[in-house]
Formats: structure tokens, sequence, C-alpha cells
């Protein structure tokens, strides 16, 4: 029997999982989901836990392949990392191509790029089921806060223009970068008008709809409390109820909590905050960033911020790894946010939330099937915007019998665990990040 605690208040760091986090997506969403509790037991070809972008992937997938398919998530949909995240849209893998190529080879490299140009397309057809396509705004700046890194960022972008054809992507010189960003503290880097943001639990709840309307049943506040393996499926228990299902998908990420130990070793969770300013005078807000794109510079704990469209700075900043979450979470994001935009001294923070992400040791997600009809997918390290719902759309066809390119890609990639296991492994990972965290002062 795999076993996870029961979870009907308290969630992972104590967080209250009935509720969303006072975020500002929660505030700005206009409605929620029907998605009842499960007050009874139930049978069904497949069982989704996890009501997040990979989860919610997975389900539409099924549904649409004319499956039977349960989704129960612990407390409202996209309560965790998919409807509390940064909202940039990235295109391609957290690594970048001539690491892959140096790791896996070009042609799995080809794939690879290839896939993530699917995963971005696949992105454009969920924004499309929202009227205003979830607050998608194009354009993703990456800024370089070292003058020695910008060299290498316009190598990188000549690279990707010439060998691999993305015409996407254009180098930001210092004063293009200054024009685009009014912070004193970037030096040049490059925009990708492929790329972008939005507003993620507008996503969330869009996938869920869409989900429902194709025959999907989805339980939220529905906390799975132990799997077992029957003969011919598996047993997801829950507080009120009992789903069989022959097939079962753990899309939990950072979020679980020895559900699937084998998923367990592969990941370290690790807390990160935002906070949304008051709105801001419309040309204050221009000043701050002028053409409307997302930022996110080259720290190792990275920065990242972007405009809402009521004019308030969104800006990510700090991390902690543990399972608590700090008690003042404005007061974590300030000092992050005054370095970046000193004129911004004492603004007023209307909105501090934190989350949970999924890192993987070698930042690329994973595919794995511990037992027959046990998926699980995880360790989108921080890109999992655009392809979270492509891989939870791959897994899902792929658990519905259809053979397909990304979920075989995927599957593919080494799934290495963190030295030291399940416990050990927070220590010496922390002790590294802190590291590198410091690196970033210098």
């Amino acid at each position: 029997m795999l076993k996870s605690r029961s979870i009907e208040r308290a969630g992972p760091g104590g967080c209250d999982i009935r509720h969303f986090p006072r975020s500002y997506y929660a505030a700005t969403i206009d409605q929620t989901i029907d998605a009842p509790a499960l007050q009874h037991d139930a049978i069904t070809d497949h069982c989704v836990i996890g009501g997040g972008f990979t989860g919610l992937g997975a389900a539409l997938a099924l549904a649409r392949a004319g499956q039977s398919v349960r989704l129960v998530e612990a407390g409202p949909i996209g309560w965790g990392a998919s409807g509390r995240n940064g909202g940039q849209v990235h295109v391609g893998w957290q690594q970048d191509l001539p690491w892959l190529e140096r790791r896996l080879g070009h042609a799995a490299t080809s794939a690879m790029w290839q896939a993530a140009l699917a995963a971005r397309a696949h992105l454009d057809t969920l924004l499309d089921l929202c009227d205003d396509r979830c607050d998608y705004r194009p354009g993703l700046i990456h800024a370089d806060h070292r003058p020695g890194a910008v060299a290498q960022t316009h190598a990188h972008v000549a690279m990707m223009r010439d060998t691999w054809g993305y015409r996407s992507l254009t180098a930001l010189d210092r004063d293009g970068l200054r024009a685009a960003v009014g912070s004193p503290d970037y030096h040049g880097g490059s925009i990708d008008m492929l790329g972008g943001h939005l507003h993620p639990l507008k996503l969330a709840m869009t996938m869920a709809r869409a989900a429902q309307s194709a025959g999907a049943v989805i339980h939220a506040h529905t906390a799975c409390t132990a799997l077992t393996r029957t003969t011919g499926g598996w047993c997801v228990t829950t507080p009120h109820g009992v789903i069989r299902a022959g097939r079962v998908l753990d899309a939990t990420g950072a979020y679980a909590r020895a559900l699937v130990g084998e998923t367990q070793s592969r990941i370290l969770p690790i807390n990160n905050y935002i906070a949304t300013t008051a709105p801001l005078d419309p040309a204050i807000a221009q000043g701050l960033i002028a053409n409307g794109a997302a930022v996110s510079d080259a720290r190792f704990v990275v920065y990242y911020f972007r405009m809402t469209p009521d004019h308030r700075l969104l800006f990510g900043g700090g991390e902690t790894y543990g399972t608590r979450m700090p008690r003042d979470l404005a007061g974590v994001v300030r000092p992050h946010l005054q370095r970046i935009f000193p004129q911004l001294a004492g603004v007023a923070i209307d909105h501090a939330w934190g989350g949970t992400l999924a890192i993987s040791p070698n930042r690329l997600p994973f595919v794995i099937e511990p037992q027959p009809g046990l998926y699980a997918a995880n360790g989108f390290s921080g890109v999992g915007v655009v392809l979270a719902p492509w891989l939870g759309d791959a897994v899902g066809r792929a658990m519905a019998g259809e053979a397909n390119p990304g979920y075989d890609l995927v599957r593919r990639l080494p799934a290495p665990r963190f030295p030291g296991g399940v416990w050990l492994r927070w220590p010496t990972q922390a002790l590294a990040m802190r590291f590198m965290a410091l690196r970033d002062r210098f």
C-alpha cells in the first residue's frame, strides 16, 4: 500500500488547503468551477491525482479519447504551483540546447526542441478556449545583471537563430534592455516574442472546464489518503469514498508527500515567493516595463516580474528550502523588488503569497511507471506553464493507449534520484543552492 497523510485542513507547510492563498490570481479570478468533493465509492477507467496543469491536461486528453476519468485534488482546483506561479511562458526546457546536446546527442536534442515548440503550440490551443486568452501578453525578456554575461547571452541568441532557425529570439544591448526595463541593475540580454506571460489560475480553470465538458469528473477538496494495488487496477482512497481505477496518474508535483516514493526521491520541493504592488499610475508602470513583456533575469535564484492588466507590478523573488512558509511574505519579497526598482521604495504591497515547486536533479521533467498501471509525471523545475499541460496531455493519451512521440520522448529522458534519498536530499541540495544564491550577490 502506498500512503499519504490525510490533509483536510492543513496542507504542506501548514497551509490551509481549504482555500486559495491570498494571491493576486485568486483575487482576480472571475469564477471557480463546480467540482464537489467525492462523497461515495466510484469505478472509472482512469484516476488522476492532482488538479494542476499536468493532471488537468491528462484528464482532458483522456476524456477527449472517450475514456472515463475522475480527477481528485486535495484543495481547490489549481491550488498548488499551477495556480500560484509567476505566469511566465518560457519556450524550451530549463536546460539549453547545447547542454542537452552534450548529454543526449544531436538527434535527441533536435526532438526535444521540436517538442518544446509543440508544447508552446499546445498552449495556444488552450488559451483559445478562454475569452480573454487568460490575459496572455507576448514577450519574455532575459536580463543579465552582470556585464560580462551579455556577450554569452548574445552568442546564445545567434546560435538559436542560425543553428536552430529560431527567429523569435532577439538580442538586446545595454540601451535596448534599459529602454525596455527601467532598472539600473541590468546590462543587456534578449527578448523572446514567442514567450510571454499569462494568468495561471485562469489557465487551470479553463483546462478544468474543458475537461468537464469533454466528460471528465473532477473532485476538489478530495485528498488521496492511500493508493493500493488491487487485482486489475488500483484503489484510490479518499476521506469519503474509494475510487477503483484501471490506471492512475500521480500528478501532485511538489506537494506529493510519500504518495509514490519513486517520485519523491526524484524531486526537491522549493518555496518561492511573489508579491503584487498596489495599482500604479500607468505612466509609472510604463517606465518600469515599457513593452508589456515579462522579465526573468540571470540570477541562480531568479528574479521574475511583469505588469498585470490593472498596472500592478507582479514580482517574484526569494526562496527557502524546507516545509514552512515565512509569516511575513511581503517582507520576504520587498527587498528583492526594491533592489531592482529602487524607485518603488515604500510602495504598497496588496498581495503576497508563496508556493512550492518541484525541481529535479537535472532540471528536466520526467515520466515514470513504477508499477503496471501507475504513472507519475513531475519535475518541471520552474518552466511548467508550457511543458506541464503538454506533458499531461501526452501522458493522458498514452494511458488511453494512443502512441505519441511526446510521451515516448520524456519517458526516455534520464530521471535520476537526488543523492541521499528522500531524507538526505534536503541538507545536501539546500546547501549547494544557498552557495549558488550567494554567488548572485557578487
